[in-house]
């Protein structure tokens, strides 16, 4: 049974409630840095997918809100949180968090400094969170057309990208291994945009492949089970990456209805779809 610190729960609650007043949808994390609420399907392996349409709590950043009542309940389903998490992607940031971690035994801020000096950009003033490792978490804002998915070490060993469907921990809360703070003189910036060639970077690599008509069937059916696979967390981003694929393979436009309802079934909306794969459309420079 979790051990609960209620004085811990309470600054956490505040920290949340403030993160909230800047428009940073906010969830209760646990010591571990995993949410505190655990999925209420947890037990039932012929749930359908879930977004919260249940009701209930524990779906993860489908629960963060930037509503003060909402947040008061959900760390009151949660007293054992002793931190929040700050879901990425969401408006009117569109957050898009650059973790410089030291855990690897490489220098992460040198690999980023070397990667804007490759390609030809600046990392711009803004928030910047002090992990207790020692680490960095540089905040950013995406575009509101761009998904930007999770990863980890793709760029560079020790640097990990917090995008859709991710979370960042938020400044103030308490973890196994101590707080994270905001570094000094960034708590007042607000998210800068991100650079555009780092956007670029950011995004699902792209694969110079032509298929020939034998091929292109198996291979549209197989992107089409590679949504159908998507678990909670991981459905706009398969989704995302597909359609990409697709628009670089040239499998476009037969392919938009069945990664549509592959989307549908996972437990995505027919418009969050269709948005999703017009974001792909942009990003590879085809015309949704």
């Amino acid at each position: 049974m979790a051990t609960i610190n209620r004085q811990a729960t309470t600054l956490a609650l505040a920290h949340a409630l403030s993160a909230a007043e800047r428009g940073l949808a906010v969830i209760p994390l646990s010591r571990t840095k995993l949410p505190a609420l655990r999925s209420p399907h947890r037990d039932d392996p012929t749930a359908t997918p879930c977004h919260g349409e249940c009701g209930r709590f524990g779906h993860g950043v489908y629960d963060a809100s930037i509503e003060p009542r909402r947040i008061r309940e959900l760390f009151a389903a949660a007293p054992w949180a002793t931190g929040y998490g700050i879901a990425c992607g969401l408006e009117p940031h569109h957050l898009i968090g650059i973790d410089l971690d030291t855990k690897t035994g490489t220098d992460s801020s040198a690999a980023l400094r070397e990667l804007a000096l490759r390609h030809l950009f600046t990392i711009p003033e803004t928030v910047v969170i002090m992990t207790p490792s020692g680490g960095r978490h540089l905040w950013l804002s995406g575009p509101p057309d761009v998904v930007v998915p999770n990863s980890a070490g793709r760029l560079a060993p020790g640097i990990d990208i917090r995008g859709a469907g991710g979370y960042l921990v938020g400044p103030g809360s308490r973890t196994e291994h101590g707080v994270y703070s905001t570094a000094p003189g960034t708590a007042h910036l607000a998210p800068a945009r991100c650079p555009r060639a780092l956007l670029r970077l950011l995004q699902p690599p792209p694969r110079a492949h032509h298929p020939t008509p034998s091929s292109a069937g198996q291979h549209g059916q197989g992107l089409v089970q590679f949504v159908l696979a998507a678990h909670e967390g991981q459905r706009n981003t398969r989704l995302f990456w597909a359609a990409c694929r697709a628009y670089e393979n040239g499998l476009t436009p037969a392919l938009v209805a069945p990664l549509v309802d592959a989307a549908v079934h996972t437990g995505l909306t027919e418009r969050e779809a269709r948005a999703t794969i017009a974001s792909a459309a942009r990003m590879t420079g085809h015309c949704p």
